[in-house]
């Protein structure tokens, strides 16, 4: 086998391995569908992700030092927990946290 045929079949190979799993779960979607119990699992899933993503911007950490809170991103995160709990809208959520950090940052 000669490097070019090689490597032609490795990016044939990569691509099989990455686009099956990428496309199975529609396929498997649209001829079988999904019970109850994983459709209400998936309603909480981008609740999930944004809380992970705020968690971790709150913390910065070091190796072998316990987390530390940065200041002016938990600052930030108290008009946009109550813009969350109020609305109930994630996009109103996202919005204030981002405008909320920005006036933080232009004025300190």
């Amino acid at each position: 086998m000669t490097n070019t045929s090689f490597v032609l079949l490795a990016i044939l190979l990569g691509f099989v391995v990455t686009w099956i799993p990428r496309v199975a779960p529609f396929v498997l979607v649209k001829y079988r569908g999904l019970s109850d119990i994983v459709v209400h699992f998936l309603k909480y899933l981008p609740v999930t992700i944004l809380f992970a993503l705020t968690l971790s911007s709150l913390f910065s950490s070091k190796v072998g030092h316990l987390p530390k809170l940065n200041g002016w991103e938990a600052l930030a995160s108290l008009p946009t927990l109550f813009v969350a709990i109020r609305t109930k809208n994630l996009l109103y959520a996202v919005l204030t946290g981002i405008v909320s950090l920005a006036l933080m940052r232009l004025i300190f």
